[in-house]
């Protein structure tokens, strides 16, 4: 790899967040500078890894180019995603051999992130390598954690936080966005057999695998989804008490992102859970008035 500064990381992660995070980014620029170039090098770290997953479906070039040529040479994601981890430690270490390594490294080691969260990313999406089919909610909830949890938990050390309950808020957090994710994308992820809702719970609504696969909006189907944004909804309620733990600018950012996935989740009741004829998202003007909502926090006016 050619010698890549600090500087020049911080730069190619930020071109990566700005290009790729459109549900993230806006929240972001609420952040002072420091803050923010740290987000970016977070996630273009997470940007990555989830993209490695992916090398076993084929995926745009644009992919392939932040994952980087030797990383693509691997034989399939497993031993890329292998790779990858073993490099991140070698880089936490000072041995960087990817562009966005150093600014990952100083990252990690300004804002105290404690590596086993990154280390937790990695336990979550290796269970997407292979089919998924939980059987209980408990399975559910831990992988929601690695990919999900796991990252809240880093970003409020980059964002600033005080009381040791609001780790356990951000947990929830996590648990709430993650959810959210789940039942916007019930569609693509069943067509790759990945069905994360357990089946136990398929199975009270008297709902089947097969019938997602195909799309089918059943009075079960209505239950289920019901049933479901309920329990994201309490999530969501446990993870607000994180904002009295934070810092004014890392309040605002978060407050961004509650508005964005809740926003979702409030597309997904209106349309009647009807998440299989078009995919729910949020137009680039709500993204951008749910970032203005955010500014009042960030420059003092209210609490």
């Amino acid at each position: 790899m050619t010698l890549t500064s600090l500087a020049q990381s911080y730069t190619a992660c930020e071109r990566i967040a700005r290009t790729q995070a459109a549900n993230f980014y806006p929240a972001f620029r609420v952040l002072p500078r420091a803050q923010r170039q740290a987000m970016c090098a977070l996630y273009a770290f997470l940007r990555i890894t989830d993209d490695l997953v992916d090398l076993d479906n084929g995926q745009n070039s644009h992919a392939l180019t932040r994952i980087g040529t030797d990383l693509q040479l691997r034989s399939n994601a497993k031993e890329a995603l292998y790779d990858w981890r073993r490099r991140l430690e070698l880089a936490l270490a000072g041995n960087c051999s990817h562009a966005i390594h150093p600014a990952l490294a100083d990252t990690v080691a300004k804002f105290g992130i404690p590596r086993q969260y990154l280390h937790d990313v990695f336990t979550g999406v290796e269970m997407d390598l292979e089919p998924v089919a939980f059987e209980t909610f408990e399975q559910l909830y831990r992988y929601c954690y690695c990919v999900a949890s796991a990252v809240g938990l880093a970003c409020i050390h980059i964002w600033g936080f005080e009381g040791e309950a609001a780790t356990e808020h951000a947990e929830s957090a996590g648990i709430a966005f993650q959810l959210t994710n789940i039942l916007r994308d019930l569609k693509e992820d069943a067509v790759r057999d990945h069905f994360y809702l357990p089946r136990q719970e398929l199975a009270k609504f008297n709902y089947s695998a097969e019938e997602l696969r195909r799309g089918e909006r059943t009075q079960g189907f209505v239950d289920l989804m019901r049933f479901e944004v309920a329990r994201a909804r309490d999530y969501y309620r446990k993870a607000e008490a994180l904002k009295s733990h934070l810092s004014r600018p890392g309040r605002a950012v978060f407050q961004v992102l509650m508005r964005t996935y809740s926003s979702l989740l409030g597309q997904i009741e209106s349309r009647h859970y009807d998440v299989f004829s078009s995919r729910i998202s949020l137009s680039r003007w709500k993204r951008v008035r749910v970032a203005l909502g955010a500014l009042p926090v960030r420059l003092g006016w209210s609490s």
